[in-house]
């Protein structure tokens, strides 16, 4: 309490739901983008790249071009998050939200191994910001209208 007798307390804004999905797709492109990174330390990673090998078998152009399109989308999905009409933004964020929980569950699954212990770490980091993806949209606040 002040002298006065009020009380003090921190300004606050409720946050938009476009802005919280957009947040949380930002957030999980950092989580892709350091656990990326971070593979890159493991021992024998780096050669097995440059010799043409990366975590699903030999590196091909189309292989290449799928992780391309994979990670093209929660890239995207930062800006559709903020673009969108609130009906299609919602039915968006759930179905993209739950094909990433589903591919994020897939990948902590084989990456079991001490060396990989931090990419399982940002998976389950990832699968709860996509989780939160899903939970944000779903409980898009309604108006009357």
């Amino acid at each position: 309490m002040t002298p006065n007798g009020t009380r003090n307390s921190f300004e606050d804004i409720k946050v938009h739901a476009k802005i919280k999905l957009s947040a949380l797709w930002i957030s999980l492109m950092l989580c892709y983008i350091y656990g990326d990174i971070f593979s890159l330390f493991v021992p024998s990673r780096l050669k097995g790249l440059m010799d043409g090998h990366m975590g699903v078998g030999a590196t091909t152009p189309y292989k290449l071009l799928a992780a391309a399109i994979l990670m093209t989308v929660p890239a995207l999905m930062v800006f559709l998050s903020l673009v969108l009409k609130p009906k299609t933004n919602r039915i968006v964020n759930i179905i993209a939200g739950g094909i990433y929980t589903i591919i994020m569950v897939l990948v902590v699954l084989i990456s079991i191994d001490p060396w990989w212990i931090f990419y399982i770490y940002l998976g389950v980091v990832e699968i709860i910001i996509t989780l939160l993806i899903i939970w944000q949209a779903y409980k898009w606040p309604r108006v009357l209208v």
